[in-house]
């Protein structure tokens, strides 16, 4: 998917991400990003199981927290960075918005993934993404991407029932030009 950056996508729960641009680089395309979460906000516990993500704090405070650890805070000028494979969550600690800049590599789908994910929680009310758009994105990119925080029996029985059902009912046509998963 090609997107024209700066490209800005919002979760309607109170976080903005805009992709800058790519950056070439012999390890994978470089996603240069810039973040905007307000407070108490952020994504869920999550892993990217492809992808380094790096993030740089401009403004506020970043609480972070790796799975099994206990939560940590940065503030302006310090970064964190989550290896591939680490499960993760970040959110504005304080009474202030965060702002970050950052990248995640390789790119991948990780700009098609959230911007589809963020879109579907945008028009679900910023609670959480619609139940087939969930399903059928966890689904498809299960390979690169995982929320900690969805129960296994969701992942593993309800989904699939979703997406069945969903296809029947033609709401996979909007994902038509999805790109192919990397595995």
């Amino acid at each position: 998917m090609n997107y024209e950056r700066p490209h800005v996508i919002e979760s309607g729960a109170g976080e903005q991400i805009t992709f800058v641009r790519i950056e070439k680089d012999p390890k994978g395309d470089k996603l240069i990003v810039e973040n905007l979460v307000q407070p108490g906000s952020g994504p869920p516990m999550h892993v990217h199981h492809r992808q380094a993500e790096s993030l740089t704090v401009v403004s506020g405070r970043i609480g972070v927290q790796e799975l099994g650890k206990s939560p940590i805070e940065h503030g302006p000028g310090e970064t964190v960075t989550f290896a591939a494979g680490v499960p993760h969550k970040f959110w504005a600690a304080g009474s202030e918005p965060l702002r970050c800049t950052g990248w995640i590599q390789p790119a991948d789908n990780v700009e098609y993934f959230l911007t589809e994910l963020y879109r579907s929680t945008r028009e679900n009310g910023g609670e959480r993404p619609k139940d087939f758009d969930g399903a059928y994105l966890g689904m498809r990119y299960a390979g690169e991407f995982d929320i900690l925080e969805v129960p296994g029996f969701v992942k593993k029985v309800l989904w699939p029932l979703t997406v069945f059902f969903g296809k029947l009912a033609g709401k996979h046509k909007r994902y038509a030009d999805a790109p192919e998963p990397v595995v």
